[in-house]
């Protein structure tokens, strides 16, 4: 029977802002792992916050399209909503509104239920500077026996105190069955390189790091094995590198509720797999998981070969 995963972290409206105009998208990191989950065939539920508004009617709405089932903390400020604009390189700046910067869940019977009852959770864009809100959620993981992931996320714009959020993601990282990593979270949380707070995260005694490395791709290293895969290379343009490590995380979460991998054979299909995912979703405008299958039918041309 295919394992069940739930999702906690961010639900947000993706505001896009370019010379092309301003184009919304439903996101989120947490949202676009759990979608991605089940675009991968995968069950998912996303316990996250989500306003009583105009923007909340979209996320419940693109939720339900993709069978993402939603546990909603309500918002008093609304929903969360990021502006975002795009460098020349198609890395994404964000400016985000009150609501995601106060993000809160609340962890009521609903999500102690779904947390408990998980195969495996997932916690992406997870406020860990509010130490009240991290230390509820570990009471939650603690009570269940499912493994659980962490992708720490962190976003200048939301991040109040670098350091209460370094001792809460850390916290919970010790106990984690994968935590995935990425240059910017060395840098913002760690002014380290990421091989650093590789390393730091295996001391910990992190059993599976994940770490994506953008352009350079990324490396698995679990134990005694460490796998390394470059960016994946199909034909098309790069259009936008938003949702390329969720999408990573979604397929290594996807492999893994299947069973850990235990031979480096075995780690370096799932990077690969993991690497092909995030390469087809850069193809495309938005954060929505795409799978190489998505390439073979389009015309290469309108998306630039």
């Amino acid at each position: 029977m295919t394992a069940g995963v739930v999702v906690v972290g961010d639900a947000l409206i993706d505001e896009l802002r370019d010379d092309s105009g301003v184009r919304e998208f439903v996101g989120g990191a947490a949202l676009n792992v759990a979608v991605g989950l089940t675009r991968l065939g995968i069950p998912a539920t996303l316990i996250a916050m989500v306003g009583d508004d105009a923007a909340g009617s979209h996320i419940r709405s693109y939720l339900e399209d993709f069978g993402v089932e939603l546990i909603a903390t309500p918002s008093a400020l609304g929903s969360s909503r990021a502006v975002s604009t795009r460098s020349g390189s198609g890395e994404p700046v964000y400016v985000f509104n009150d609501a995601a910067k106060g993000r809160r869940i609340q962890f009521g019977d609903a999500e102690l239920a779904a947390i408990t009852d998980a195969d495996m959770v997932v916690v992406s864009c997870f406020p860990f500077d509010d130490e009240a809100q991290t230390q509820e959620f570990a009471d939650a993981l603690a009570a269940s026996n499912a493994p659980y992931a962490i992708d720490p996320n962190p976003r200048s714009g939301m991040l109040s105190d670098r350091d209460a959020f370094v001792a809460g993601f850390e916290k919970l990282a010790a106990g984690a069955a994968l935590v995935k990593v990425g240059e910017d979270d060395a840098i913002m949380l760690y002014d380290d390189p990421l091989d650093a707070l590789r390393d730091r995260l295996v001391g910990l005694g992190v059993p599976a790091v994940l770490a994506t490395q953008g352009s350079a791709g990324a490396t698995l290293e679990a134990g005694e094995i460490v796998v390394t895969s470059p960016v994946s290379s199909f034909p098309g343009r790069i259009i936008d590198t938003m949702g390329a490590g969720d999408a990573a995380l979604a397929a290594t979460i996807a492999a893994l509720v299947q069973g850990t991998p235990s031979t480096d054979e075995a780690w370096g299909a799932v990077l690969r797999s993991a690497m092909d995912v995030a390469a087809a979703t850069c193809r495309f405008e938005g954060a929505l998981l795409r799978t190489p299958s998505a390439l073979r039918s389009l015309d290469l041309d309108s998306i630039g070969t």
